[in-house]
């Protein structure tokens, strides 16, 4: 019984897993539609499809489901429209937090978004209610073994960005929004495709929680995640290295 159990375990992750991606597949299917509709349907002319594009590679995304999707924004096969929403609000222990949502019924959105912040112990507020507390920023993160502080620091600055954080797992170079673009495409052409790439709600002030509001915060978090039309969750919270370890265990 112990081996038959230890199976199902492992058969009931690798679902999970495959779950998963399939969800974040889902996703990126819906920038890269939004990506080509907004211009046009050819990466090197429409670098926020570039790296929609780079974002589908990093994840391992096949090629063809790539084509597929810039086909389908281009009106070959159903011709969904997907509408970039926003949504702000607090979370447990009053953690400021951002939802960033691509939906085809901004209606059922809020409402489902609106559901997990009331069951999870927070609230929706209106828009720029908690925005003020985060700056808007490009961020491009590479693993450490990609290169030396020195030189991705070295080639972040040739490229005009603002800061380069380092630690044991990745490096993460900042730049002005107006500056992404340029400053991903320039890190590409000399480190491959980075491991994300993305404009970012930093914080510019954390707010500490203890461990029972870290808990419900992140089970916030993972159902909002889960929704097939949230694309990027953002927050503020600050928690010390224990009850994170106790709480991702």
């Amino acid at each position: 019984m112990a081996g038959h159990s230890q199976f199902k375990n492992i058969m009931h992750r690798k679902g999970a897993q495959d779950k998963k991606r399939a969800k974040e597949f889902a996703k990126l299917t819906r920038e890269i539609i939004v990506a080509a509709k907004s211009g046009l349907p050819d990466p090197a002319m429409n670098p926020r499809l570039r790296g929609a594009i780079q974002d589908a590679r990093a994840a391992n995304m096949p090629k063809d489901n790539i084509e597929r999707a810039i086909k389908k924004a281009t009106g070959e096969g159903e011709d969904v429209n997907y509408e970039e929403m926003r949504y702000e609000g607090y979370g447990p222990g009053g953690v400021a937090m951002i939802v960033e949502a691509l939906t085809d019924n901004r209606n059922r959105t809020a409402s489902e978004v609106r559901a997990a912040f009331s069951k999870h112990g927070g609230s929706m507020g209106e828009t720029n209610s908690v925005a003020f507390q985060f700056e808007r920023v490009g961020q491009i993160v590479y693993p450490t073994e990609t290169a030396a502080y020195e030189d991705i620091f070295e080639a972040a600055a040739e490229a005009g960005a603002q800061d380069v954080q380092s630690d044991e797992e990745s490096h993460t170079i900042v730049c002005a929004p107006d500056d992404f673009s340029d400053v991903r495409d320039h890190l590409t052409e000399m480190y491959g495709d980075a491991r994300e790439a993305r404009l970012a709600w930093r914080p510019m002030n954390t707010t500490p929680i203890d461990e029972d509001q870290a808990s419900t915060l992140f089970k916030l978090i993972e159902v909002l995640e889960d929704n097939d039309d949230v694309r990027e969750v953002s927050t503020n919270f600050e928690v010390s290295d224990e009850v994170l370890a106790r709480l991702t265990a």
